[in-house]
């Protein structure tokens, strides 16, 4: 495959600036709100926004179900905050009625770096891709990780970015930088197949 096509779920969150982001990375990019749409890309952002409405839209839209299948089919997927929360097998203090769709053996803990006034930018340094500016804006960090889960980056000895096999996450959101680096990583991920 020489030019992925990767969707963004569009339910909710940053869904622009990862098609923005995912076309400088050379693939080609779409909105996903339904399950025909999901079933026509090769890989998938899950963007930041609001974990909670996010599952919440997820299971209105039909797409919860459609995505964990094709997520445990080996569907290669990237997710940027909240799309990291909603990657996690597990959440600590989740709200009421709260799902995720797994993917990565992984903790995490929601709003873990502060609330919205105390967002923030980092340069953070990702394991095959070099330093990064992390923006952080309600950022969850990861608490712990299975034996399986690659652990790409750590900021303040807290882990922000992972991977386990055909699924990355990050803590924060390299869509609103202009840097494209890490969106390249998965494009090559679809690419190659992992």
């Amino acid at each position: 495959m020489t030019t992925p096509v990767i969707g963004v779920l569009a339910l909710q969150g940053d869904v622009r600036e990862h098609l923005i982001a995912l076309a400088a990375a050379d693939a080609v990019a779409r909105p996903v709100r339904r399950p025909e749409e999901l079933a026509e890309v090769d890989g998938l952002v899950i963007p930041g926004g609001e974990s909670t409405t996010m599952s919440k839209l997820a299971t209105l839209f039909g797409m919860l179900e459609p995505l964990r299948e094709r997520i445990a089919a080996g569907m290669p997927v990237y997710g940027t905050c909240a799309g990291l929360i909603m990657l996690a097998e597990k959440i600590i203090d989740p709200r009421s009625g709260q799902e995720t769709l797994g993917g990565i053996d992984m903790i995490v803990r929601r709003n873990a770096f502060g609330r919205q006034n105390e967002s923030f930018e980092a340069t953070v340094e990702v394991s095959g891709v070099g330093p990064v500016e992390g923006v952080f804006i309600r950022a969850p960090w990861v608490e712990s990780v299975g034996a399986q889960v690659e652990v790409l980056a750590e900021h303040d000895g807290h882990i922000v970015a992972v991977r386990q096999g055909k699924v990355l996450a990050t803590s924060f959101h390299p869509e609103l930088t202009g840097d494209h680096r890490v969106h390249g990583l998965f494009v090559d991920m679809v690419r190659t197949g992992g």
